[in-house]
């Protein structure tokens, strides 16, 4: 593992979500996107004029994609919906595959042709989860025996696909046919230490992002910290954070090299928040290797 590199690290001059996630660089707009789960609002950010616009729902967006037209694809608790941010518009281009009492969205991202993945959360944290595919107007379950849907990304060639288990303090890497959007030969990729008394935590494994040397950047809940590991899971880098619930981070900026970091603040300490007064709001900081541009879904 490489030396800590010193990071200028500083929140987005916004109020903090509380529980902010799946954030994502839309590089037409120039502007960051990225949903507070149970603020059930939808986040838009443009950093070159200042500019913050918000959506609220009656119902929880666990995760965002761009679509062309400026429509975003939300995965609510309630199905698939298409948001148009212009009219203020969504209309559900799917019901969700599950119990909506019991299950929500959470964690998704489109792939390299555009298929929107989503996995979902288990509210009794039972092992009932799964991850679906959407692809022209079909949503198919394709993986499942989940807890908690997290860590989706690809690698550069698109060969390779990130999942985890947040719950089970691991992910997983799978082979994945770019043509077919199938999956196989699904195997441990990093594992981490379930906390255990005495003994400091490192936290467990929430959102991620791919940079553009194939390194998978993951987001460390309850760990305060960022670890960059490389396409065989080799920790490479470890960035400490000032905030102990890091959700997901994604690349931005004209060059891809902004890393920003979505956090949490709810169900957390008291003491925790007096001591951490960033948590919740988005972190950035610039980083050597730029990342990999967003993909766009396809309805």
């Amino acid at each position: 593992m490489t030396a800590e590199r010193l990071f200028d690290i500083q929140p987005l001059p916004l109020p903090p979500s509380r529980l902010g996630e799946s954030p994502f660089w839309h590089p037409h707009e120039g502007a960051l996107w990225w949903v507070d789960i149970p603020g059930q609002r939808l986040n838009r950010w443009d950093p070159r004029h200042g500019r913050h616009d918000h959506w609220s729902f009656d119902s929880e967006p666990g995760c965002a994609a761009p679509l062309q037209g400026g429509r975003v694809l939300l995965g609510m608790r309630d199905g698939l919906w298409c948001f148009d941010p212009h009219s203020g518009q969504r209309q559900r281009v799917s019901p969700p595959p599950y119990d909506p009492a019991q299950q929500r969205f959470n964690d998704g991202k489109a792939d390299p042709l555009g298929r929107f993945w989503a996995g979902t959360l288990d509210d009794q944290r039972q092992p009932r989860a799964a991850l679906y595919r959407f692809d022209h107007d079909e949503l198919q379950r394709m993986a499942e025996g989940i807890t908690t849907s997290n860590g989706l990304g690809w690698s550069p060639d698109g060969r390779t696909m990130y999942w985890s288990d947040t719950r089970a303090h691991e992910i997983r890497a799978l082979d994945f046919d770019l043509n077919q959007g199938t999956l196989s030969r699904q195997r441990v990729f990093a594992r981490f230490a379930p906390r255990q008394e005495g003994q400091a935590y490192g936290g467990r494994p929430d959102g991620a992002a791919v940079d553009s040397e194939g390194a998978y950047w993951v987001a460390m809940y309850e760990g305060c910290r960022l670890l960059r590991l490389s396409p065989t899971g080799e920790l490479l880098q470890e960035v400490r954070l000032p905030v102990h619930c890091p959700t997901m981070p994604c690349f931005g900026g004209p060059d891809l090299r902004t890393l920003y970091v979505t956090t949490a603040r709810d169900h957390r300490p008291a003491d925790e928040l007096a001591r951490e007064p960033w948590a919740g709001c988005v972190l950035q900081m610039r980083v050597p290797v730029p990342g990999l541009p967003v993909n766009f879904a396809r309805l």
